[in-house]
């Protein structure tokens, strides 16, 4: 993907810097609402993993290991429903990801919503929405833009 595109938070940053004020805003609302860092960065990972958001999936996958998160549970997220090694909250946390980020195709359906709303309250499931919307909005302008991931480098060996 080396064609260039228009890159929305250069062309129009005041749009960008809004978007990014309104992420930091759901961060608030997470924090304040009981979702930690861990839940919040697993249901960013999974949206951009779903949108196909290789640059969105990297930030907070970084995020997600500073935030405790082992490399075993990273791996695990894309056979969510299969692996063991998530709580409950995490699972409904999940499905309301992929309930989010499918929107257009059933909304969010009573099963989930039922689901969802028995694990979490009102305030947490509001937190988690806002959180799906807000990842979901920039996984947009970056897959848009194709932002690029190049590969890392290694540290000198000392």
């Amino acid at each position: 993907m080396t064609e260039q595109r228009v890159h929305l938070s250069k062309t129009e940053p005041a749009a960008y810097q809004a978007l990014d004020a309104f992420s930091k805003t759901v961060g608030s609302i997470c924090a304040a609402n009981g979702i930690n860092d861990r839940l919040k960065e697993l249901v960013m990972i999974h949206c951009s993993q779903l949108n196909g958001c290789s640059y969105c999936t990297r930030i907070h996958v970084d995020r997600a290991a500073a935030a405790g998160i082992d490399a075993d549970t990273l791996t695990q997220i894309p056979v969510w429903r299969e692996s063991g090694v998530f709580s409950d909250r995490e699972r409904a946390a999940l499905e309301l990801a992929e309930a989010f980020t499918f929107i257009a195709e059933d909304g969010i359906s009573d099963e989930v919503y039922d689901l969802v709303g028995s694990v979490f309250t009102e305030k947490e499931y509001a937190a988690l929405s806002w959180a799906c919307v807000s990842i979901n909005a920039f996984n947009r302008i970056v897959i848009a833009g194709r932002y690029p991931v190049p590969p890392r480098t290694a540290p000198a060996a000392s």
